[in-house]
């Protein structure tokens, strides 16, 4: 997940990551509350799609990027996707664009990442899940869209629980990427093994956005154009050509804090909801950052902490998935990575997403 907790200690980022969900099984889809429905028609042939960048005032003081995919067809749903802890709206541009040739399509970046304002916190500014809920609800409204399919990535799946629950009228479907568990259930204390550790930007990887592109490129299995997008997003350009990360450090701890602090009620969700769940296979997935430059200690090390999470999340989807409507359906993606798992295996998530009968 190094893309998106670049902004935290490497040990806090890799105790988010060791949250990643898990089913108990391969690649699997199953539904619930009745058998499969029969496969989606073919879509029409691709439209042109028309991105417009807006800032969406949500709460004074605080404005918000958001994205906007646009194909014109009018008839489909409007999808709202929200990136995870310390992504931006950058993360869905592959994903929403081709979302948009089903509909509309809007990310939001949330508040203290990416192009969104980032005010630091207090008694006014605050990073809870209610107060990101919050601005979603503003963003639907300044945009004047109703009954979307919500979807969120990693952390985001709070925003998405709490708000299907607190505004039921405005959702006609959910989608959770790989974020059905609650963070709660994790120790705060990080205990990985130090051979998991992540490395972090020395100076010569921050002298340029090339040498911070090309760092970043090394820790991630997968690099695409939308990962290279988000990172983008999330710097800070120095006078003397370096970069630098433009969330303040106050902004990721509080936000990544009061994440951990939110447990998701599943009881008042109405509607049907599709749950992906990417799971490591091995090392490679986990830390493939050591592809370049591990040993066989720490890859067996990786591959011990692979076992262990793929394993202990199984309950947590398993009750989201248990308390959701007829309708809903859940697929599990093994080997993936977490952060990238959408755009690697898209054409199987719009397969799954068409599935639902939104369209």
């Amino acid at each position: 997940m190094p893309s998106n907790l670049l902004t935290l200690p490497s040990g806090q980022r890799r105790q988010l990551l060791r949250v990643a969900t898990a089913l108990p099984a391969a690649m699997l889809l199953t539904a619930c509350g009745g058998a499969e429905s029969d496969a989606p028609e073919p879509l029409a042939p691709s439209l042109p799609v028309e991105v417009t960048d807006r800032r969406v005032p949500v709460a004074p003081g605080v404005s918000l990027h958001v994205r906007d995919w646009q194909s014109g067809h009018l008839a489909g749903p409007t999808f709202v996707l929200l990136p995870g802890f310390g992504a931006s709206a950058a993360h869905f541009n592959s994903l929403a664009r081709a979302l948009a040739q089903r509909g509309r399509a809007i990310a939001i970046s949330c508040r203290g990442f990416g192009q969104s304002d980032k005010p630091l916190p207090d008694e006014t500014h605050r990073y809870d899940t209610e107060t990101l809920v919050d601005d979603v609800h503003a963003v639907v409204q300044a945009l004047g869209v109703d009954r979307i399919v919500l979807g969120g990535h990693s952390m985001a799946g709070n925003q998405v629980t709490l708000f299907a629950g607190r505004y039921p009228e405005r959702v006609r479907g959910l989608i959770y990427l790989d974020t059905n568990f609650d963070y709660t259930t994790v120790s705060p204390d990080d205990t990985q093994d130090p051979l998991l550790a992540e490395p972090e930007p020395a100076p010569a990887d921050t002298r340029s956005v090339a040498a911070m592109i090309a760092f970043n490129r090394r820790l991630n299995r997968n690099w695409s154009a939308p990962m290279e997008a988000d990172l983008v997003d999330k710097l800070e350009f120095k006078a003397d050509g370096s970069v630098g990360f433009n969330t303040p450090d106050a902004v990721a701890i509080a936000m990544y804090t009061a994440g951990r602090q939110f447990s998701p009620d599943y009881r008042p969700l109405r509607v049907p909801a599709l749950v992906l769940t990417a799971l490591p296979g091995d090392w490679r997935d986990l830390c493939p950052w050591m592809a370049a430059g591990g040993d066989a200690q720490g890859r067996e090390a990786a591959n011990a902490s692979v076992r262990l999470f793929n394993a202990a999340r199984a309950p947590d989807a398993d009750r989201l998935f248990a308390a959701l409507p007829v309708g809903s359906r859940r697929a599990l993606f093994q080997p993936a990575t977490h952060v990238d798992f959408f755009i690697e295996r898209e054409a199987e998530v719009l397969r799954l997403v068409d599935g639902m009968g939104w369209r």
